[in-house]
């Protein structure tokens, strides 16, 4: 058959975070590596250094339909052979009346296919297990989608033991930081009393304003920065990242970074519980336990800065967890999904 031509279907904004959109990219740039034709389809609100992201590597943004007959229609009218669905909002019935069209489909899912019948479904949480779907499940941070920018940062081993008397920690919560977790983190941060030097990705203005006004502690730095493209540098340099346990767990665990995650979602729990049960990351909490009103909130919150300490204060704690990280996500899971997308869809072609 020719190269198939694949449509992602996936939004972002402020609201909804960026996660499904950075993971379709990691996509998109291995099937462009692979000659395929891709487009993405959806809206992207507010978000200039998204837009730019897609921009710069030719990748055509088409409104995103909702419904099944809407998505149906847009993979006819773009002449798809592929369309990857990446949503939690999306009318389920869609997956099918894809398939019924004869457009294979495959359901980015985490944790809940929410009754999708796809070809094939990805779910790319560590320990992921989805039985009785209709289709094939990839599953685990062995399909891990990660960006051209990650891959590349991979480090050829996970980093040694280092003792710094101030360590470089990094803190971001999504590409928008959609419920406000940085400033509650900068302050459980500076509650540890332990010399850092602190750099905090602020996604949105009221966000900036809520960490400028963090007092620091004696001997801590606070830096509010804008989102940036170069986040895997960041990630490389810091001696500790804390971070929200979405789909940044498996860029820092790709590039052995040392990390302590918060559960800022429901959504995210059960990843979140496997991955620091495993030892990939140390794990904070959920976000609403930190912010709580009363005893409840303070004892979260003492407890939350209590585990960092323990980070900031032993080179050989944070090392442990870098290792354990690095060697699990090892950069390759797009190459495997796009294999399997490729491989399969090839296989319907075959006559008889």
């Amino acid at each position: 058959m020719s190269t198939p031509r694949v449509g992602l279907r996936c939004d972002a904004s402020p609201r909804r975070g960026v996660g499904h959109l950075v993971r379709c990219l990691a996509l998109a740039e291995e099937f462009l590596a692979r000659g395929v034709h891709v487009a993405v389809f959806g809206t992207v609100e507010r978000l200039p250094w998204a837009t730019a992201e897609l921009a710069a590597r030719g990748i055509p943004l088409h409104p995103g339909p909702d419904s099944p007959a809407g998505l149906v229609e847009a993979a006819r009218r773009h002449h798809l052979d592929v369309l990857v669905l990446d949503s939690y909002e999306l009318d389920p019935a869609g997956a099918g009346a894809l398939r019924a069209a004869g457009v294979f489909t495959l359901a980015v899912i985490d944790g809940d296919s929410r009754g999708q019948v796809a070809d094939l479904y990805l779910d790319q949480n560590f320990g992921a297990e989805l039985p009785g779907l209709p289709g094939r499940l990839l599953a685990g941070s062995g399909y891990a989608l990660l960006r051209d920018s990650v891959i590349t940062a991979r480090p050829s081993a996970p980093p040694p033991v280092t003792t710094v008397s101030r360590p470089r920690v990094l803190a971001f919560f999504g590409g928008t930081d959609a419920v406000g977790a940085a400033p509650v983190l900068t302050r459980v941060l500076v509650a540890t009393g332990h010399p850092m030097d602190l750099t905090v990705i602020v996604g949105r203005p009221e966000v900036e304003a809520e960490v400028e006004d963090v007092a620091p502690g004696r001997g801590q730095v606070i830096r509010p920065v804008p989102p940036t493209g170069a986040l895997p540098a960041l990630i490389t340099e810091a001696d500790l990242v804390v971070s929200a346990a979405g789909t940044s767990t498996w860029e820092l665990c790709c590039l052995g970074a040392p990390a302590a995650l918060v559960c800022v979602v429901d959504n995210q729990r059960e990843s979140y519980t496997r991955v620091v049960r495993h030892g990939l990351a140390a794990g904070l909490g959920e976000l609403p336990e930190l912010t709580a009103a009363g005893v409840a909130g303070r004892a979260a919150r003492a407890a939350a800065a209590r585990t960092l300490h323990g980070l900031l204060s032993s080179p050989q704690r944070r090392a442990t967890l870098a290792a354990q990280a690095w060697s699990t996500v090892d950069g390759q899971g797009r190459a495997r999904v796009v294999d399997a997308v490729l491989d399969a869809v090839r296989a319907a072609a075959v006559p008889g």
